[in-house]
């Protein structure tokens, strides 16, 4: 019975006095007692009857538009290494999202990274039907955001984004098939195999190409490394070893680099790809140039993340041949600096610092040599650079 005609048949009843419709009907069993019920009763029993309908219609209409959302994908791009070359759809089906909610989509790659990238446009609009789709560069994972209006999506996340506050929901999946890695080069330097960089990167703030004609090695062996423009964008060079390492001594001798412009920075560092969770376990040392006379600190050791208090120690580089030692084990992270071709005894110490607070382990990070420009509006990179790298050497 609907909740009007209830009402229709509580004006009946009282319409008819002396006469009992329900007795009628019922005139013997429990319903007898409905017929010898008087108006007044009667008419209150329908009250109740007719605010008991009611709230059961209220329950049933809040339990449906409390409905959970759900997230499902109708395609999903291939697992692989991201790069700003590769692109392919993504696309999806919402449930149950409320007014003005939109999609946001990230790729995972080493970081998550907002979809696409730029992001200039990151949000997806949940169309009527309420499929939802665009354009993603690739990843090996990634992760569909249900979103309020008032959601503001960083560029890169170092962990997988989750459900709170303006995010209604995250929705994460593998990509497709085997994961394909991205195209590398090759060499060998101090008697080790490493893979040469020659897709684009973001790291230093600024979307650098890289190729492996920007690094090789000469007739002594030792590596050259460079900077140079190419398609009105600077060309840089990173390698990096074939296999992880582990705990142990690294160390790279360098010649001088006191002719390096503030915004060219070399770096030996460790990185996972696969732990983001991790800040990727990345131990860093860097030297570029000078940013003025009155800052000399051109060179750091870093520890991940940078802008925690106390991860970071600034020196300066002199001018010559330095040696670079990091010393990783359990619990800790030595940095030393020396002046010449030797690490060894007698060899004049530079600098030195010492990380004991959250030094990850080093899972499947690798090393990587690496020279490339950083964003800077103070100081832009002016003209092509090159470094040169005697040596590297690895002792457990």
């Amino acid at each position: 019975m609907e909740f009007a005609d209830v009402i229709d048949l509580f004006y009946r009843l009282r319409l008819k006095p002396g006469v009992n419709m329900l007795a009628k009907r019922y005139p013997q069993g429990r319903s007898a007692g409905v017929g010898r019920m008087g108006p007044k009763r009667l008419g209150l029993a329908l009250i109740l009857i007719i605010l008991g309908l009611g709230f059961a219609g209220q329950a049933c209409r809040s339990q449906k538009n409390s409905a959970s959302p759900s997230i499902e994908f109708t395609h999903i791009p291939p697992a692989a290494q991201g790069g700003k070359e590769r692109l392919d759809t993504i696309s999806g089906r919402v449930m149950n999202a409320r007014p003005k909610q939109q999609i946001v989509i990230y790729a995972h790659s080493g970081q998550w990274w907002v979809q696409p990238d730029p992001p200039e446009t990151p949000f997806v609009a949940i169309k009527e039907d309420s499929t939802w789709s665009t354009q993603t560069h690739l990843g090996f994972e990634y992760a569909a955001l249900l979103v309020d209006p008032d959601y503001h999506p960083p560029p890169t996340m170092d962990v997988a984004p989750t459900q709170g506050g303006s995010i209604a929901l995250v929705t994460i999946v593998k990509g497709e098939g085997t994961p394909q890695l991205a195209p590398t080069g090759s060499l060998k330097f101090s008697g080790y195999d490493w893979s040469v960089r020659m897709i684009e990167s973001d790291k230093g703030g600024m979307n650098n190409l890289y190729d492996a004609e920007n690094a090789w090695t000469d007739a002594s062996g030792a590596l050259h490394m460079q900077i140079k423009k190419k398609s009105d964008k600077w060309s840089c060079a990173e390698i990096f070893l074939n296999r992880s390492l582990g705990y142990g001594t690294y160390s790279v001798t360098v010649r001088d680099t006191s002719h390096l412009e503030p915004a060219a920075n070399f770096s030996m560092f460790t990185f996972d790809d696969s732990a983001s969770e991790e800040h990727f376990r990345e131990l860093d040392v860097e030297v570029s140039g000078p940013s003025d006379a009155a800052n000399r600190n051109s060179a750091r050791y870093v520890k991940q993340p940078l802008y925690m208090a106390g991860n970071l120690f600034a020196f300066a580089a002199f001018s010559g041949t330095l040696t670079y030692v990091m010393r990783w084990e359990p619990g800790r992270a030595s940095f030393k600096t020396f002046r010449g071709r030797s690490a060894g005894g007698g060899a004049q110490l530079v600098s030195e610092h010492e990380f004991t607070s959250a030094i990850p382990a080093p899972g499947k990070a690798v090393i990587r040599l690496i020279f490339y420009a950083v964003a800077s509006e103070k100081n832009p990179l002016q003209k092509p650079s090159e470094v040169v790298v005697e040596k590297f050497e690895y002792l457990p």
